[in-house]
């Protein structure tokens, strides 16, 4: 059997939350492959907002068993949280869930650290969620990491003070003033929580599951934010375009089936970092409030700006996408003219390629549309759409190579098309 994927093409914030809930219905297992508590994965059904950070979506689904992977960083404390709040709506996690034990875990101190990085950028600042996941990932490359697994190892606490101490010495160079005990005490309490849940090796349990049934991976973030492929460095800490499939859950390349590429149908960024299409205007605080466009974990408001082809096809050719979502079209519905970036001027000459220099001068070359002037909301049937819709969506399908397969227009699990 395959493993699928459902990946963000842009900066994050695409929507992976609601369609691993929708495709989940038809994988008994999803996993997360990477990232940590700095995700959020919003999901609306009956009635209700649900907000999940380092879960899988797949959670909420009747008997669906659930991996948090090997290339995820995992706050004990934030965990514990997540799993209580699902506890109170009746969704009994130990029973569904299952943590690698090669995970890498985030300290208290991680998150000192990431402030006190932050805080020494000045205004080179990259725009951290300051929830320590930089500073997890560092430890983990420069070999310095304390894994899920070491918890259940005998001298689990001297593992721990070592690396407290290790932090300890870097705050102090940076000049930082914190309190380095501060929540320990919690975060032990909440390692003690964590030992009641399955820990595996993940590698082993995702290939032996594949033998015989299927698996969705939901990933973290955006393409555009990969630390190797995205707009460094303003980007996130892990691979988050299709290679960290295989690194984060321990699968060769050929066990991946579908790759589902998630749009907005135009475009949001949290962070510094270059954005072509960002609007500065009435246009784009248009958007930011139609789409309402604050961040599920930090609240903070998303830069806003019209849709960037150029910028999409680069991720689909980088992932590999076979089948292409596109949410919030819903979001367009009142607007006369609709703009879509089709080329870039880098420095002043013509190019459709995302440019390595991320301080280039890019600006975005843009074709226009008619808008489709209706309610797309109450839409079920993809016979129902306005044509001029219809145009939009062949147009970029031309432009991309790739089909555009399911169509979201609402929040809700219902407000769904698929074609």
């Amino acid at each position: 059997m395959k493993i699928d994927v459902v990946l963000g093409l842009q900066w994050g914030d695409e929507g992976k939350g609601k369609i691993v809930d929708v495709l989940a219905a038809r994988y008994p297992a999803v996993a997360r492959f990477q990232g940590g508590p700095n995700a959020g994965h919003s999901l609306h059904f009956e009635g209700k907002k649900f907000v999940v950070r380092s879960i899988p979506s797949g959670i909420f689904r009747e008997g669906s068993t659930n991996v948090i992977g090997s290339g995820v960083v995992l706050d004990p404390i934030t965990f514990r949280e997540e799993c209580l709040n699902l506890e109170k709506m009746g969704i009994d996690t130990r029973s569904k869930l299952c943590i690698s034990k090669k995970a890498h875990l985030i300290l208290p101190t991680h998150r000192l650290m990431d402030a006190a990085l932050e805080t020494a950028a000045g205004k080179g600042k990259i725009g951290s969620t300051l929830k320590g996941i930089g500073p997890t990932y560092t430890d983990k490359v420069g070999r310095h990491g304390v894994r899920v697994g070491d918890i259940l190892a005998p001298d689990f606490q001297a593992r721990f003070n070592a690396l407290k101490q290790r932090h300890i010495r870097q705050l102090a160079d940076l000049k930082f003033v914190c309190d380095p005990e501060k929540d320990e005490a919690e975060w032990m309490s909440a390692i003690e929580f964590l030992k009641g849940y399955r820990l595996v090796d993940c590698e082993y349990f995702v290939n032996d599951w594949l033998d015989s049934k299927p698996m969705l991976a939901e990933g973290a973030q955006g393409s555009l934010l990969d630390i190797d492929f995205g707009s460094y460095p303003f980007v996130t800490s892990s691979n988050t375009t299709i290679g960290g499939v295989c690194t984060g859950l321990g699968i060769a390349p050929s066990r991946v089936g579908h790759v589902y590429g998630i749009f907005k149908a135009y475009c949001t960024r949290v962070g510094s970092g270059p954005f072509p299409t960002e609007l500065f205007d009435e246009t784009g605080e248009r958007l930011r409030q139609l789409g309402n466009e604050f961040g599920a974990v930090t609240g903070r408001p998303r830069r806003c700006g019209w849709l960037d082809l150029v910028a999409l096809k680069y991720t689909v050719m980088v992932d590999g996408v076979t089948d292409l979502i596109m949410m919030k079209s819903d979001c367009l519905d009142s607007f006369d003219e609709i703009k879509v970036c089709t080329s870039y001027l880098v420095d002043g000459q013509p190019s459709d390629h995302v440019p390595y220099d991320t301080h280039a001068k890019i600006e975005p070359v843009y074709t226009v549309f008619k808008g489709w002037k209706t309610d797309l909301t109450g839409i079920r049937k993809e016979e129902q759409l306005p044509q001029a819709f219809k145009d939009y969506i062949a147009f970029m399908e031309n432009y991309l190579g790739v089909p555009i397969k399911i169509i979201s227009l609402g929040p809700d699990r219902e407000a769904t098309i698929e074609r």
